[in-house]
C-alpha cells in the first residue's frame, strides 16, 4: 500500500450495461438514466482465464494482516475526508454536514477499526468440540473461506455508513466487491469508493457499475456473482429475491422497518420522549430502525404527550429526499387528523418542495393509514394501552418488525418479552443509537429482510464454513466388523437405552 493515498477523479470508472436489451423489471430501483460515462476497461463480467481465486494474490484470505490493513488505512482515509464527504452528502441527499459526521463517519470509521483489530478472531479456524469414542483418531476443525464475489446494491438515505461497512465486510471477508452505487448519491459513494481503492484495492478488488437505470438488473444477472447484498425498500428486495432465487444465488436483504418504541409504566416519560424524537427527527425519519409508533402504557400517557409536545412543537423543517415523499408525509398526517387523530404541534406544514415539518399525531386511530408505519418520513403516531394483551396487538399491525426500543425500569420483563417483538434489535431505554456499535449485528426477519449485517455476524455472513477432517495413526477399522464387534456395538447402543421404555410400535 502507498504510504500516502494519492485519488484523483478518474480513479474510479464505471462500468458499461452488461445487456442493453435486459428487462426493466428493476427499473423501478432507479428514477432516471445516468449521464455517466462508461469505460469498457472495467468489465464487471470477467472471463473465467481471467478470473482470479477470491484468496488469491496480494491481500490474502479471510482475516489476513493484509485485509485488517487495508480497513485501518479506509478507516483514516475516510475521516481525512470529512469535509468532502459532507459536502457531497448534503448536496445530494440534503444531510446536514453534523449529521453526516456523527450518524455516517463516526460509525463507519468505528467499524473499520473493529474489523482491523478483531476480524482475525473472528475469522480463525476452530476446532470441532465433543468428539464420539467411536470417532477415534479423528480431528475436525471449521475454517472459514470467502464466498467469492460480492454483489452490493447501495442505497441512499445513509450512503456512507452503509455502503462502507457491507464493502469493509466484504473485503476483510476475502471476497472481491461489486457496487451499484445508488442514482440518488452517486457522487458520495463513487467519493467513497475513490477512498477504498485508495487505501489498497485494485480494480479486480472492487469494480464499479454506472448508478443510472436497469444498472441493479444488470448486477444480478452477472454470471459469477457468489453473493448479493441488498439495502432498501420491501417491494424492490423482494423483486430482488426471485430474481436471485432463479439460479439459486444467496441475498442478505436489509429492507424496510415499521416498528414501535413500547413504553411501560415504570418508564422515565421525558427520556422516552426526547430519545424517540432525536430518532424520528435523525436523518429527516428515513431511517429503517427509527420507530413509526409509539405505544404507551396509559399511565404514563399523558406525562409522555406532555414532554413530547414541546418538541414537536419547535421542530424546524427537513429535507425528504425528493417532492413525492414529501406529499407523501403531508398526505399522511392529514388523513390521521380526518379520521380523528390529533396534532402535537398545531404548526401547519406549507407544501415546499421536498421539505417538511416533522409531526406526531396523538390518539392516532386504527384506521389511519399512519399508524401501519409503512412511510419514509418524520411522522410518528402515538397511541395508549393498558393490557399486554392490548399491546401487542398494536405492535404486530404493522408488520415490519427490524428494530424494536422498550422504555421500562425491570430489564427482566424486556428479557421475557424478546422473543415475542418479531425483531433483530431491541434496544432498552434509547432508539437506533446502540445499533453503532461496530459489533451490533443486525438479523432481519419477515418482510424486512434476511440474512445478517454488520457486527460479528455480519462479517461471518461473508464467509462459508468449511469442515476439515484429518485421520490420524489411530483409527476405527473401516468396512463391515466382525460378529465379536459387532456385539460389543449392540451393547454399546443398548446400554445408551437403559431403563427407557420405547412407546408401542402402531400400525
Amino acid at each position: 500500500m502507498p504510504s500516502e493515498p494519492i485519488i484523483n477523479q478518474q480513479s474510479i470508472r464505471t462500468t458499461p450495461s452488461l445487456n442493453p436489451e435486459a428487462s426493466q423489471d428493476l427499473a423501478v430501483m432507479v428514477n432516471h438514466d445516468s449521464n455517466e460515462s462508461a469505460d469498457p476497461t472495467m468489465n464487471p463480467n470477467p472471463s473465467p482465464s481471467t478470473t482470479r481465486s477470491p484468496a488469491d494474490g496480494g491481500l490474502g484470505g479471510p482475516g489476513s494482516k493484509k485485509r485488517r490493513a487495508w480497513a485501518r488505512r479506509f478507516g483514516r482515509l475516510i475521516a481525512a475526508d470529512l469535509e468532502t464527504l459532507a459536502s457531497l452528502a448534503e448536496s445530494e441527499v440534503g444531510k446536514p454536514a453534523w449529521e453526516t459526521m456523527t450518524a455516517e463517519l463516526m460509525p463507519l470509521i468505528a467499524a473499520c477499526d473493529w474489523h482491523a483489530r478483531r476480524a482475525s478472531r473472528v475469522l480463525k479456524d476452530r476446532s470441532l468440540p465433543g468428539r464420539p469414542w467411536w470417532l477415534l483418531g479423528q480431528r475436525g476443525l471449521v475454517r472459514r473461506v470467502a464466498l467469492g464475489r460480492v454483489g452490493i446494491i447501495g442505497t441512499w438515505n445513509y450512503p456512507i455508513q452503509l455502503l462502507g461497512i457491507q464493502i469493509v465486510q466484504a473485503v476483510v471477508g476475502g471476497n472481491r466487491v461489486i457496487v451499484k452505487p445508488s442514482e440518488r448519491s452517486p457522487k458520495t459513494q463513487r467519493r467513497l469508493l475513490e477512498l477504498a481503492r485508495a487505501a489498497g484495492l485494485d480494480q479486480e478488488d472492487v469494480v464499479v457499475m454506472s448508478s443510472g437505470r436497469n444498472v441493479g438488473r444488470q448486477l444480478l444477472q452477472a454470471p459469477d456473482l457468489d453473493h448479493v447484498v441488498f439495502t432498501g425498500s420491501t417491494a424492490i428486495g423482494t423483486l430482488v429475491a426471485e430474481s436471485a432465487a432463479g439460479r439459486l444465488l444467496p441475498t442478505t436483504l436489509e429492507l424496510s422497518g415499521c416498528d414501535s418504541a413500547i413504553v411501560f409504566d415504570d418508564a422515565d416519560p421525558v427520556v422516552a420522549a426526547r430519545s424517540v424524537w432525536a430518532s424520528v427527527t435523525m436523518n429527516a425519519g428515513q431511517t429503517c430502525m427509527a420507530p413509526r409508533r409509539v405505544l404507551v402504557h396509559a399511565e404514563q400517557h399523558a406525562a409522555f404527550v406532555a414532554a413530547l409536545v414541546p418538541l414537536a412543537a419547535g421542530a424546524g423543517m427537513r429535507n425528504l429526499i425528493d417532492a413525492d415523499a414529501a406529499n407523501r408525509h403531508r398526505d399522511l398526517v392529514e388523513d390521521a387528523i380526518r379520521r380523528g387523530g390529533q396534532p402535537a404541534a398545531q404548526v401547519a406544514d406549507p407544501a415546499e418542495g421536498r421539505r417538511v415539518r416533522p409531526q406526531v399525531i396523538l390518539d392516532c386511530p386504527l384506521d389511519a393509514e399512519a399508524f401501519n408505519g409503512d412511510h419514509f418520513g418524520p411522522l410518528l403516531v402515538v397511541r395508549a394501552w393498558r393490557t399486554e394483551t392490548e399491546l401487542f396487538a398494536l405492535h404486530q399491525r404493522g408488520g415490519k418488525h427490524l428494530a424494536t426500543s422498550v422504555f421500562t425500569a425491570n430489564h427482566r420483563r424486556v428479557d421475557r418479552l424478546i422473543p415475542l417483538l418479531g425483531g433483530g434489535l431491541v434496544t432498552i431505554n434509547d432508539c437506533v443509537i446502540p445499533s453503532a456499535h461496530p459489533a451490533a449485528t443486525l438479523s432481519p426477519v419477515g418482510s424486512s429482510g434476511w440474512g445478517s449485517s454488520r457486527g460479528t455476524e455480519g462479517l461471518l455472513a461473508m464467509t462459508r464454513p468449511v469442515v476439515v477432517t484429518r485421520t490420524g495413526r489411530w483409527r476405527i477399522p473401516a468396512g463391515e466388523p466382525d460378529p465379536r464387534g459387532k456385539r460389543m456395538l449392540e451393547k454399546m447402543v443398548r446400554r445408551w437405552g437403559r431403563g427407557i421404555t420405547p412407546p408401542p410400535e402402531t400400525s
